[in-house]
């Protein structure tokens, strides 16, 4: 465990601030980092979570949600070097906690069973096998609070009275996203639904059903998160916005452009302004599918999985084009600090630096039981090798 007891939280987070202020005015200094994490990392880290807290628990229990997210916000502040506020939240700062069903919230919204797995984050099994191909279309598009979504607003009014009155080391809690205000995208719901092979081969074999299936799923995503924006009281239509579809890594350049790229164009243009600058998140390697995306969708900032060339990506996209990318997980659990600082060097070196826009992160979404001394020895190398 790395030992952050004596670390001047003050002056990192004094640099943390200088770096961002310097990149988002377009005049960076060094290329900054950032971590992915949610529960799943947590969870699964006796440090994090001595009480050994299941999944099934923290999910079924909404007071245990809640204060899990505190917990695990408190030992991220203290043990994940990057570029965060770091110690204790200071000056107005609070805890963040949000309503989290991690990634099986869509397909369980539709009807699939969720089912927990020992040692790994909930899913949920297909619904739409070849009897029952049609059976959604059949019922008509879910209310956007009912199913899962219900259990979503019980868990987010009742985390609003919670945050009321509850402190933890003297900091309040503040409420903020909820699992459906966004979405994995259409193809990767369409392939938890009905199960990626059986998809693909509905993309050759029935492309009128994938179309009928893509369509639905599209509507049925744009009304869900514009019933809750409009409850909870956000803007209907934002200048920024992101969203997924990592399945698309799974189609040539002519099929996304054919199957899935009208249901992202209608995505965006019914919830982001007209002329809004949009993000997505893509694991894998969905680099074929990036130019288009941004010509297409206004897209100008790519939040990447491995495996990709991101230097070459980044030439591709340009100058105004922020891509997100870094190290494999896989790599920065198994790998010795040593390896990790060299893997970044070279990361370095490759010619991600030439746009000004690179940010450094792992890719993607930090693996449970990743050694923390990986992530610190992470960031000195791209204190080090990152400067411009």
């Amino acid at each position: 465990m790395v030992d952050l007891k004596n670390y001047d939280f003050v002056r990192h987070n004094q640099e943390v601030k200088a770096v961002w202020d310097a990149y988002n005015a377009g005049r960076p200094i060094r290329v900054p980092m950032i971590i992915g994490t949610n529960s799943r990392y947590f969870i699964f880290n006796e440090d994090a979570n001595p009480q050994n807290i299941t999944f099934k628990q923290y999910m079924e229990n909404p007071d245990t949600m809640f204060e899990c997210q505190v917990i695990f916000n408190d030992w991220s502040r203290h043990h994940i070097l990057c570029d965060q506020m770091m110690g204790l939240p200071q000056d107005g700062e609070f805890w963040n906690v949000g309503v989290d069903f991690q990634n099986f919230y869509e397909a369980a919204w539709f009807g699939c069973p969720v089912y927990y797995i020992e040692g790994n984050v909930p899913d949920t099994r297909p619904i739409l096998d070849d009897n029952h191909k049609n059976m959604l279309f059949d019922k008509g598009i879910p209310d956007p609070f009912s199913g899962i979504m219900a259990k979503a607003r019980e868990y987010y009014e009742y985390f609003q009275t919670k945050a009321e009155v509850y402190s933890y080391k003297g900091v309040k809690v503040r409420v903020g996203g909820v699992s459906g205000l966004g979405t994995d995208g259409p193809m990767t719901v369409a392939c938890n639904l009905r199960g990626a092979t059986e998809f693909c081969m509905d993309l050759v074999l029935d492309p009128e059903y994938a179309h009928e299936l893509l369509y639905y799923i599209t509507e049925a995503t744009i009304q869900r998160i514009q019933a809750w924006r409009k409850y909870m009281g956000l803007d209907m239509y934002p200048d920024l916005w992101g969203f997924a579809d990592d399945s698309i890594s799974l189609l040539s350049c002519e099929m996304y452009k054919e199957f899935i790229l009208p249901y992202h164009k209608r995505l965006c243009e019914a919830l982001s302004a007209p002329h809004a600058v949009r993000s997505i998140h893509l694991c894998g390697d969905a680099s074929r599918h990036f130019s288009l995306i941004k010509r297409e969708l206004n897209v100008y900032e790519f939040d990447t999985g491995f495996p990709i060339d991101l230097a070459e990506v980044i030439r591709e996209l340009g100058p105004k084009v922020r891509v997100n990318g870094g190290p494999h997980v896989e790599f920065l659990r198994t790998a010795s600090p040593e390896e990790v600082r060299q893997e970044v060097r070279r990361i370095m070196e490759s010619g991600v630096k030439s746009n000004k826009r690179f940010v450094l992160r792992e890719a993607n979404n930090l693996a449970p039981y990743t050694p923390v001394v990986n992530i610190a020895a992470m960031y000195e190398a791209c204190k080090e090798y990152g400067k411009y």
